[in-house]
């Protein structure tokens, strides 16, 4: 009888922890950590954008933005064609989204500089100019239609 006990045991708790799954944030989490990566996390709100938002600043931020971010957000900055985007907790937003683009310039920047722990997020400061990651922000302001641009090259093969 005790090794039945045991067995069972066993498996609820092998089913249990086979069976566990983490629910998407709902709307009141949502909010509560957007107002605080906006307001309290995430800095240079301040700070503005020294490179002009002309044709060449832009055509030098997308070509940053095909060598270091496409893998997680597409070739238009939202997620169009990468394979794992459904699966990755917290979710990889579309950069062209109302809760992104309400950064600040300086803050956009602070981000790619140091990234958002724990998301998955690195941060890129030390690896890319402050200039290329000045057109990047430019960039992500004036991000193609969704689809546009179509599936990394990476994810074609």
């Amino acid at each position: 009888m005790n090794r039945l006990v045991i067995a069972a045991a066993a498996a609820l708790a092998i089913a249990g922890i086979g069976g566990c799954k983490a629910n998407p944030p709902g709307k009141l989490e949502t909010k509560t950590i957007t107002f605080a990566e906006h307001h309290v996390f995430v800095g240079n709100k301040n700070q503005k954008n020294p490179l002009p938002s002309t044709p060449q600043t832009l055509a030098d931020g997308k070509e940053a933005f095909s060598h270091y971010c496409v893998a997680c957000h597409g070739m238009d900055g939202q997620n169009t064609g990468v394979p794992f985007v459904e699966h990755i907790s917290p979710p990889i937003p579309s950069l062209a989204s109302p809760d992104v683009q309400s950064y600040t310039d300086g803050q956009l920047k602070w981000i790619l500089d140091y990234g958002i722990s724990p998301s998955g997020m690195p941060g890129s400061k030390g690896t890319l100019s402050d200039d290329e990651l000045w057109s990047i922000v430019v960039f992500l302001r004036h991000l193609p239609p969704a689809g546009s641009q179509g599936i990394p090259e990476m994810y074609t093969h």
